[in-house]
């Protein structure tokens, strides 16, 4: 059996900032089940819950040296849905509020990687691949390849680095390579770790990683291209042979409109007729108008650019002039924060703006909406758009990235497809693609038939699952 070490900066339920924590806690359950052996580490926060810290059993400590410093190191266990969680404890650097975003970031996490290290000799667990993601775990494939490959209990070990989103990369001064890493300046000298006058954690796991991965195909190819590459295109391009593009899933047994527990009322492909059940209720939840005959547009967001959400805006107003709703659930961004929220002041009966993020009204909203509004600018793989697929609210995407692998555009001609899309990213597309969907969404059969194709879409985590276990054979 493989044995599988994931690394994340965070895990659902412990704590979560986004999709990465999703995936970190999704993907090592359908790895077990199929015979990959996984197991998961992270920091101890000291936001995650205590209802989780209480059941945690403290295994042994250590000092981990950085450069003169010499600091505490605890390991606690906790099994939990058949997966093993180890959390590293250091209060200096996790005994606050928040997960990411503090000055000291890289020393924070500089501690974290040489610390994930050092716990498998001190625990005795050798993993046959060290799984590593996103720029918080980038300098550990660095400090294997650079150190610990000299020491016969970790040789023979692979490292993974899957890349979540190429904007955060983890950017710090050189000085923490000597400073905080106990690494030579030669790497920083040599272009490894060198980013445009700074270290990059990120540019050294693509470097020394025995293989990347990232969170769909298309999103693969585009971040060797310099619009999406965040100028690492050209060694991403370099390293193309060991790149490999895998998408991302949603947990089935999460996502799931048949027995979920938060909507109005249970449904599947074959009875959509209940759907619109929940979407009287969330239009009664949310003051609204009443009706089935008035679309109900969606977004569940962070409200940032890189979301799409200035095209939202640009549209609006015309959008508005229609026999539409818009209902929005998410926080980002003050202006388009505010932006929303007036609109809900002065269309009270057609627009309801919650800025807040509650997990339960996100599963109403799934559940009770038509359509499912996804314009990114950019989507590594995405996770609202699988959302509403399962929950059949159509999505209408902009054609980047894992939208543009899950969203297949709606052909009348065939009949085939399961959503909408449109490629420039510009706002007269954008409305174009919503009114030919609201068109459609006016014969109920196609629509319906839509619905059914988008519910029946397997956007689960066995497909992937099985492409990383190959992946990681590869490695043995």
């Amino acid at each position: 059996m493989i044995k599988v070490l994931f690394v994340a900066g965070e895990c659902d339920p412990f704590i979560k900032t986004g999709g990465l924590g999703d995936v970190i806690y999704s993907l090592p359950k359908y790895l077990n089940k199929i015979d990959v052996e996984t197991s998961v580490v992270m920091p101890l926060y000291s936001d995650i819950s205590e209802e989780y810290k209480s059941k945690m059993n403290f295994i042994k400590s250590f000092t981990v040296s950085l450069s003169w410093r010499n600091q505490y190191c605890g390991v606690f266990e906790y099994q939990h849905e058949g997966i093993t969680y180890y959390f590293l404890d250091n209060e200096y650097y996790f005994k606050r509020k928040g997960v990411y975003g503090f000055y000291d970031d890289g020393e924070r996490f500089a501690f974290f990687d040489r610390a994930v290290l050092m716990m498998l000799r001190e625990i005795g667990y050798k993993p046959d691949v060290i799984h590593c993601h996103d720029w918080h775990t980038g300098m550990i494939p660095v400090i294997y390849k650079n150190e610990f490959t000299f020491y016969t209990f970790y040789r023979d070990i692979s490292t993974v680095f899957t890349i979540h989103n190429l904007a955060y990369q983890g950017v710090f001064p050189p000085e923490v390579l000597g400073d905080l890493l106990n690494l030579s300046n030669g790497l920083f000298y040599n272009g490894s770790l060198e980013f445009y006058g700074y270290s990059s954690f990120m540019k050294g796991a693509i470097n020394y990683s025995d293989k990347i991965t990232t969170v769909s195909n298309t999103y693969a190819k585009e971040i060797q291209s310099p619009c999406y590459g965040e100028k690492l295109d050209g060694l991403l391009k370099y390293k193309s042979d060991e790149l490999l593009g895998i998408l991302n899933g949603i947990d089935y047994s999460t996502y799931n409109p048949e027995k979920d527990e938060y909507i109005y009322r249970n449904y599947n492909e074959n009875t959509i007729e209940s759907k619109m059940e929940n979407k009287l209720k969330l239009q009664e939840e949310l003051h609204l108008q009443i009706s089935s005959e008035i679309p109900v547009l969606a977004i569940v967001s962070r409200l940032a650019r890189q979301k799409g959400i200035n095209l939202v805006i640009q549209i609006i107003e015309k959008l508005l002039e229609k026999n539409v709703q818009l209902v929005v659930l998410g926080t980002g961004e003050k202006e388009y924060e505010e932006h929303f929220k007036n609109l809900e002041y002065r269309y009270p009966n057609k627009v309801s703006a919650n800025i807040s993020f509650d997990n339960g009204l996100a599963h109403r909203i799934y559940a009770g909406s038509d359509i499912f509004l996804m314009p990114s600018l950019f989507e590594p793989c995405g996770l609202g758009q699988l959302i509403a697929l399962r929950y059949g609210s159509i999505p209408i995407v902009r054609e980047t990235g894992g939208l543009k692998d899950t969203v297949i555009p709606y052909n009348e001609f065939t009949g085939e497809g399961n959503g909408f899309s449109f490629a420039p990213y510009n706002s007269q597309d954008f409305i174009f693609t919503i009114e030919r969907a609201l068109s459609f969404y006016k014969e109920k059969d196609i629509w319906n038939s839509i619905i059914k194709s988008a519910m029946t879409s397997d956007n689960s985590w066995e497909k992937s699952a099985e492409i990383y276990k190959c992946l990681y054979e590869t490695l043995l």
